[in-house]
């Protein structure tokens, strides 16, 4: 992937509007990868600097150039004549709040995308020893089968 980036790098080097970089999440760009969620390498990620969205789309040349074709600017409080008017209202009354309850918000809704992330993990696992479980349950009726004679049986037929 890494030399697909390049070129897009390349292409989109000094667009006024799009930005396209790299950030070394093993050194001097560790907090800003932990700041925006960066788990595993490597991670694309889009839109408003404050507020990055995961990119979920292929990773060769082909891929990424089209979909850095449809970046632009896109609706927030620094580009507020680009939302519609139900999203112009919902910044007004986000900025409308002080700090703390603003903070606060941030918080609730952090907590609720935690909280679905320890319920996929958990739900994972359970998954993962059931089927541990039907695993060696199938692997004992197999075992159990064989030893009770099928191959010996396939044999007889098929010597008749």
């Amino acid at each position: 992937m890494k030399p697909a980036w390049d070129k897009l790098m390349d292409e989109y080097k000094g667009h006024k509007s799009i930005l396209i970089a790299d950030v070394d999440c093993t050194a001097a760009g560790k907090p800003l990868c932990e700041a925006n969620g960066v788990q595993g390498y490597p991670t694309i990620k889009y839109g408003d600097p404050s507020a990055l969205e995961d990119y979920k789309g292929g990773r060769d040349a082909d891929a990424l150039s089209k979909f850095a074709k449809t970046l632009k600017p896109s609706c927030s409080p620094s580009n507020l004549d680009l939302c519609d008017d139900d999203k112009k209202k919902q910044i007004t009354d986000l900025q409308a709040l002080s700090d703390a309850d603003l903070e606060s918000a941030i918080k609730e809704k952090e907590a609720e995308l935690e909280a679905a992330e320890e319920t996929f993990k958990s739900e994972v696992e359970k998954l993962q020893k059931k089927y541990e479980s039907l695993k060696e349950e199938k692997e004992t009726v197999q075992a159990a089968v064989k030893e009770s004679g099928l191959g010996l049986m396939k044999a007889v037929k098929a010597a008749k």
